[in-house]
């Protein structure tokens, strides 16, 4: 059974930054729940409580939920009011389109001493005579029943008839659950019945595809058509008696169909897995010719950028799609893109280089820019302007600009135009005999220079 997790509520409480210690008001509605739990452990702060639309079969494991105002538990499976109590700041209570006929257990709520509005429409209970007169009369604390409110002169005339009246709701109670047991075994009979024909039908389809005696089978694809045809009939027909057939509308019922849907559902889901595993495109021949293939058909444009020697594909992305599910393969001669599994592959017109190759995501448009270098380069016209003006004999060109003055656009090549490093030290220095001998001839320069030059030995 499905019950309440904490990914759940995370996800459910994303105006609150995902947090649920601190959270007030959560919506659980239309979740398939069939049991509920953890939210008074998770959730103390909670004030309201949306869980409308379930499957959850009794209140449970709210006690706990001290500033809880407003609960909706409508259009579930719930037999009887309780677990309540503990709910003290309990205001508003709706249990609409629930099973409730034991109209006795909403003696529960007296001890929520806030509660002014319960609504019970669509229960069994609703059906029982007396049944707003005993309410009312059981609960003092309440301004609204189903909508409607309770006027000071209609609790006093339920209060006065309250014996009898609740006499009454004893009795038709007694009849409700005794109907309520038969509906049980019921319900637990057809369980029994229908595990039983499945069981059947498992062992004639073993029996079927695993004989003692293996037989030829020369038409392969009409015999998998025929049991595809067959099958199809099958689960037509069981659809058609299990949707046809009267019964009940009782908790088990409800159950059993969510159970049913569920179970067409991964059916479903299982034999379309099966059909994309079993049915591979083509992409490469038999004797190696590449084809293109476009099985997403997404629009793309292939240019030709001479300029940069290059090729650039453009595939027209889902703007939202997310980019984990792209997957990009570059081969000499061809490209191919898995978009969501579905291959895109396109034959280049020229042999790219792989490596080089890059995929940029717009972050705009969602399109794929996949940039491919060619693998023979080609030698482009500016690098043959520059070696011709590299080569002239002319030393002297120039160039008059607008305003007539002369601007030269090369020096003579005669000069180097780069530092020569062979005469950045000077002769005479580079011929020293070593870094810690000196030369003499500087000596003897200092020492005529300083007059004042004083010999210290200890120095």
């Amino acid at each position: 059974f499905l019950s309440v997790t904490e990914d759940l509520v995370r996800r459910r409480a994303e105006h609150n930054n995902c947090e649920i210690f601190s959270l007030e008001e959560i919506s659980l509605h239309q979740q398939e729940i069939e049991k509920l739990e953890h939210l008074d452990k998770w959730c103390r702060d909670l004030k309201i409580l949306y869980l409308q639309n379930n499957l959850i079969p009794k209140i449970e494991n709210v006690g706990k939920l001290k500033k809880l105002e407003y609960l909706n538990m409508a259009l579930n499976n719930i037999e009887r009011i309780e677990n309540l109590e503990g709910c003290e700041e309990l205001k508003k209570l709706d249990l609409t389109a629930n099973f409730i006929g034991e109209l006795s257990s909403i003696a529960s709520l007296k001890c929520n001493i806030h509660l002014k509005e319960l609504f019970l429409v669509g229960n069994p209970c609703t059906e029982f005579e007396g049944y707003r007169q005993f309410v009312v009369a059981t609960l003092h604390q309440l301004k609204y029943l189903d909508s409607k409110e309770i006027e000071r002169s209609e609790r006093i005339k339920a209060l006065q008839n309250y014996p009898e009246v609740k006499w009454k709701i004893k009795e038709q109670e007694q009849v409700y659950l005794l109907k309520r047991a038969r509906e049980k075994e019921e319900a637990q009979r057809r369980m029994q019945e229908r595990k039983d024909k499945k069981e059947k039908q498992m062992d004639s389809k073993l029996g079927f595809d695993s004989p003692e005696v293996p037989q030829e089978k020369p038409n392969q694809a009409e015999g998998d058509g025929e049991q595809e045809r067959c099958r199809t009939v099958e689960n037509d027909e069981e659809d058609r008696r299990f949707w046809e057939e009267p019964t009940p509308y009782t908790p088990e019922s409800r159950l059993e169909t969510h159970r049913y849907i569920e179970e067409k559902r991964k059916a479903k889901d299982n034999i379309r897995e099966s059909k994309k595993k079993e049915k591979p495109w083509t992409l490469v021949t038999a004797e190696g010719k590449v084809l293109n293939v476009n099985v997403p058909k997404l629009h793309f444009s292939l240019k030709d950028d001479e300029e940069n020697n290059q090729i650039i594909l453009d595939l027209a992305v889902y703007r939202h799609l997310d980019t984990s599910l792209l997957d990009v393969d570059v081969q000499p001669t061809y490209i191919r893109v898995l978009v969501k599994g579905k291959p895109f592959q396109l034959v280049l017109p020229e042999e790219v280089k792989p490596d080089s190759s890059s995929a940029k995501r717009s972050q705009t448009t969602g399109h794929l820019v996949v940039t491919m270098p060619k693998a023979k380069g080609i030698i482009l016209a500016k690098q043959k302007v520059s070696a011709s003006i590299k080569h002239s004999d002319c030393s002297t060109q120039q160039k008059t600009t607008r305003s007539g003055r002369v601007e030269k656009l090369e020096v003579d090549p005669s000069k180097h135009s780069f530092p020569d490093v062979t005469k950045i030290i000077q002769e005479k220095e580079r011929t020293g005999q070593g870094p810690i001998k000196l030369q003499p001839q500087k000596v003897t320069e200092v020492k005529k220079s300083c007059v004042d030059f004083e010999n210290n030995e200890d120095v």
